[in-house]
């Protein structure tokens, strides 16, 4: 399968995530169907159509590391819009920090096999 279509089916997996929850880039991987490839998950999100990281039809910034961090640079123009974005959805990040615990998206496998096209 060529990049863009690994993309597509990340872009869908993202799609999914529900306002107010956050998913990690490897639990994304996964859930697209390419264990393993958290990194092409990040990768990807910097490719979202129409508008980039504008774009909320793809919230991007609900993608996060497996520590629960932000992973763009602190203090940078990414970073703050990331931060800003999971505030307005109620998700409390605290300097980098999402609680998993709290916020991580546990999705329901009935609920994927009739919302992804994979």
């Amino acid at each position: 399968m060529t990049n863009i279509g690994n993309y597509q089916r990340i872009w869908q997996t993202v799609q999914q995530i529900p306002v107010g929850k956050v998913a990690t880039y490897g639990q994304i991987a996964d859930l697209a169907g390419l264990p393993g490839r958290a990194r092409l998950v990040g990768k990807s999100l910097g490719y979202v159509p129409d508008g980039g990281w504008q774009n909320k039809a793809v919230p991007w910034f609900r993608v996060i590391n497996a520590q629960g961090k932000i992973s763009l640079p602190l203090a940078s123009e990414g970073f703050e819009r990331q931060k800003a974005l999971l505030q307005e959805e109620q998700i409390v990040v605290v300097g980098a920090k999402i609680s998993l615990k709290e916020f991580q998206w546990q999705p329901d496998l009935s609920e994927l096999l009739f919302t992804l096209s994979f």
